[in-house]
């Protein structure tokens, strides 16, 4: 048993070691492919800080707290009334209370058939 499980870790471990090593393949593969080396291609999202001013870019897009406050209004005013999720509601009170009702039934009919 302990041959077993030692073989079994061991086998895990290296599997674990192949997909790090994968990983980093395909990471070489793309910048190789690539043919040349742009550091604006490498991270998805930069934040820079100058003189206390703190500019965001994600994807490419410089994004600043007026969009972030936009984008905030936009979802409260989405969440005010979803009617997917409304009616999804509605549905889980209903079967809820129909298994509520289901499971009383049958142990008022099992409290009986003990009497």
């Amino acid at each position: 048993m302990k041959l077993f499980t030692l073989s079994a870790i061991g086998i895990a471990m290296l599997m674990f070691v192949c997909v790090l090593f994968g990983m980093q393949q395909a990471n070489s593969g793309i910048h190789k492919m690539r043919g040349y080396e742009d550091s604006g291609f490498d991270q998805a999202v930069s934040i820079q800080s100058e003189d206390g001013n703190v500019e965001a870019t994600m994807l490419g897009e410089n994004v600043t707290s007026q969009d972030l406050a936009q984008k905030k209004q936009q979802l409260e005013e989405m969440r005010a009334f979803n009617l997917l999720s409304s009616m999804g509601k509605g549905l889980a009170d209903t079967i809820s209370s129909l298994v509520g009702k289901g499971v009383s039934l049958i142990g008022d009919t099992m409290e009986e058939k003990d009497k």
